[in-house]
């Protein structure tokens, strides 16, 4: 009896132990189920009292509105199932925009993504008093609508050609009619553009109604690039059943020509277009274009073809005349950056502008007469996001990394400069979302093994409430034996400390020496070692024996110009030293196999990967997706920022050329690419293969055909990350 008692005993603890076990991460759960997906607020808008805000609702069949102070749903502004009058087709919407004076919405679904940022919609213009959704455009999709500022008018993009739509008589009419694809764009940026500098509309609205500034694009000089479509599968292309078609596009590769960019303003009541003299326009750029609060005042972003010398311009829209309120000149080049942190204040006395000045990105203030009245912010830190400024309590916002290039909180400061004052109480990392007139932000924040917390705070850092805890995903995580991000430094024996973060294996035994995944993007002004929330393939590949590592080298961000420019002319020398480095260190931890230690990345980290399997042989495998090759082979702004142009630095492209290291190369490489890449051409990957197969390297190859630089669609990237680790578990 005593016995049979202790086998029930037994039993039973053992099925306890059994219940309780915690789970193993699988690759599915993070490549297919979003097991680890943090909640997120979606289409989030502040209204303009700035006490209340929108989101989109009910898988966007609603907008509701919402009070920042006590989060009681307030009002439903926007209901599909209550529209009056509403095409068939609107069944759901994507994104949302309100008129200037909320009267009206813009609403878009049916999204055709073209690149990065840009994409094809159709438009609905949802009157709220009569509860009507009326096609903005009957003829075919459109890009970048913007409502005037006085509500009765949107502009938008169609066929390369800019349109006005007035919304009170109905009527639409052609602002440009030269539009023609792969020859002229007007109000929409080129491919380099849109790429490199980040956006995607190129008009703006005065702030009287009266004109529209936009630039021109001619591309007509800018050489073709093309790759083959197959039928394939999401999307799926019946036309190109029995013989491929061919996407063609004009893609500017470095040292060759550039579209040539015009600024131009139409004015609504005349219907007269008006050139803008900005000077010399031979070769430069024209990042940005940003009205001033004063209607006569046009600001024009232009830089120099080697991105170093940047120049604001106020333009008179009515002569076409202008002059340089601020020359920034650089010995190496300006960071993208700078372009949306340049602000006119309402006043209509000054801007300000965020820079490096002294080292370090910090905030200037200057009057409307290029003066400069003060340096705003300094210190050995950068700020990293600027937000704007409150005009009533004369209080700059920013984001900085102010405690540690790891992390980000969110500070204000006054314009006299003499107190910052920390917003954010969390430490990790910290993102602002502020309501009109400051009175509020939306604070997202979280840390390397903590959820993510999106909560509101008040305008002197204060806890409102919080929205979303993600207390679900938390729940989620407690059931997963969850392999922990460490951070850590360690110094070169160039005598530079770099930051890393390690994920120790499941059941980690320093006794026991393990194999290495080093993983890294390593591209300029970059930053991978965050104190930031993320579980993904890393923590996979812990799960299953991995040591991961991550180290941020010379050239990423938040830690000073000098170690982000330290990279000039030369990209890809320094960055992959460090990554080369990062394995010398690893090898004397008594816990590495320093046997087996492998790197991977992706785009830019494709291309260390390449470089560092050619430069060192402390790598037994490198997986490279969608690497760069050659710099010769991307595009004008990017590389041509940090290298000038292949034509005034040829051994600086040619030296960091993983196809002219393919003779040195040892381990294992894995090279994978997607064949409709538009951003880093499938030709990086055959032009490189062809040097390994002539200097008689073994290496392995896979193609995702009709894939683009993102590498996605259908089972895309589940199969991708479901072959990369066998790849890992096979060889490393």
């Amino acid at each position: 009896m005593q016995k049979l008692t202790l086998i029930l005993v037994l039993t039973m603890l053992l099925g306890e132990a059994s219940f309780s076990q915690l789970k193993k991460i699988e690759l599915d759960d993070i490549t297919q189920k979003g097991t680890f997906r943090a909640q997120t607020i979606s289409g989030l808008r502040s209204m303009n009292d700035g006490k209340y805000y929108t989101v989109l609702e009910e898988n966007g069949t609603q907008i509701v509105k919402y009070s920042y102070k006590t989060g009681k749903k307030v009002d439903v502004l926007f209901d599909i199932q209550k529209i009056k009058r509403n095409p068939a087709e609107v069944e759901s919407i994507s994104g949302y925009e309100f008129s200037p004076d909320e009267s009206k919405i813009l609403v878009y679904n049916n999204v055709e993504k073209i690149y990065r940022h840009s994409f094809l919609a159709n438009y609905y213009v949802y009157e709220r008093k009569y509860r009507e959704l009326i096609p903005l455009a009957e003829e075919g999709k459109q890009q970048v609508p913007a409502f005037s500022p006085n509500s009765y008018m949107i502009a938008y993009v169609r066929n390369n050609n800019i349109y006005l739509k007035k919304l009170r008589f109905g009527t639409t009419s052609a602002i440009t009619e030269d539009g023609e694809e792969n020859k002229i764009i007007n109000g929409i940026p080129d491919w380099v553009y849109e790429e490199e500098f980040g956006y995607n509309r190129a008009f703006e609205w005065s702030p009287n109604s009266e004109d529209l500034a936009f630039v021109k694009f001619d591309e007509s000089g800018v050489k073709q690039y093309s790759f083959p479509l197959y039928k394939g599968s999401h999307p799926e292309r019946e036309e190109y059943a029995l013989y491929p078609g061919q996407y063609k596009y004009k893609y500017p590769k470095a040292g060759e020509d550039n579209s040539r960019v015009s600024v131009h303003v139409f004015n609504v009541k005349d219907r007269t277009t008006k050139t803008m003299d900005l000077g010399d326009m031979e070769d430069v750029y024209i990042p940005r274009l940003r009205w001033s609060t004063d209607p006569d005042k046009l600001g024009v972003l232009k830089l120099n073809r080697l991105q170093n010398q940047l120049e604001l311009f106020v333009a008179n829209p009515s002569s076409g005349v202008s002059n340089v309120l601020l020359t920034v000149r650089e010995d190496k080049f300006i960071t993208e950056s700078v372009l949306d942190n340049i602000q006119f204040l309402e006043d209509g006395k000054h801007f300000v502008y965020v820079g490096q000045e002294d080292g370090y990105n910090h905030l200037y203030l200057y009057t409307m007469a290029g003066i400069l009245v003060r340096q705003v912010t300094s210190g050995e830190w950068d700020i990293t996001n600027y937000y704007g400024f409150d005009n009533d309590e004369e209080l700059f916002y920013f984001q900085a990394a102010k405690e540690s290039p790891l992390k980000r909180e969110i500070y204000s400061v006054d314009i006299e400069g003499e107190e910052i004052v920390k917003l954010s109480s969390e430490e990790g990392f910290n993102e602002a979302d502020f309501s009109d007139h400051y009175e509020y932000f939306v604070n997202s924040w979280s840390s390397a093994n903590s959820v993510p917390v999106v909560s509101v705070f008040d305008e002197d850092g204060e806890l409102v409430r919080v929205i979303e805890d993600n207390s679900a995903l938390q729940k989620k995580v407690e059931k997963y034996d969850v392999p922990q991000k460490e951070f850590f430094t360690f110094t070169t024996s160039e005598d530079i400390e770099l930051n890393g973060y390690m994920i120790k294996p499941l059941n980690f035994d320093e006794s026991v020496q393990y194999p290495v995944l080093m993983s890294q993007y390593s591209g300029p002004n970059s930053q991978e070692v965050l104190d930031k929330w993320g579980m993904n393939w890393e923590q996979y590949l812990a799960s299953n024996g991995y040591l991961v590592v991550c180290v941020d080298g010379r050239g990423t961000g938040a830690r000073g110009e000098e170690f982000q420019k330290s990279t000039y002319m030369q990209l890809g020398n320094l960055e992959s030293d460090d990554q080369i480095e990062t394995a010398d260190y690893l090898s004397t931890l008594s816990y590495v196999d320093s046997t087996r230690i492998g790197i991977w990345g992706w785009s830019f980290g494709g291309y260390m990967s390449s470089i560092c399997l050619s430069k060192s042989d402390n790598f037994k495998v490198g997986i490279a997706v969608a690497p760069v090759t050659n710099w010769r082979y991307y595009d004008t702004i990017y590389t041509e920022r940090y290298m000038r142009k292949p034509q005034m630095n040829a051994s600086g492209y040619d030296d960091n050329s993983p196809i002219n290291m393919a003779e040195n190369l040892s381990g294992k490489l894995f090279l994978i690419h997607g064949s409709a890449d538009d951003n880093v051409h499938f030709q990086n990957t055959m032009e490189y293969s062809e040097q390994l197969i002539q200097a008689g390297k073994q290496f392995d190859m896979f193609v995702y055909p009709n894939r683009n630089h993102s590498i996605y669609g259908g089972n895309t990237r589940h199969h991708l990350f479901s072959m990369m680790s066998q790849y890992i578990f096979r060889n490393l």
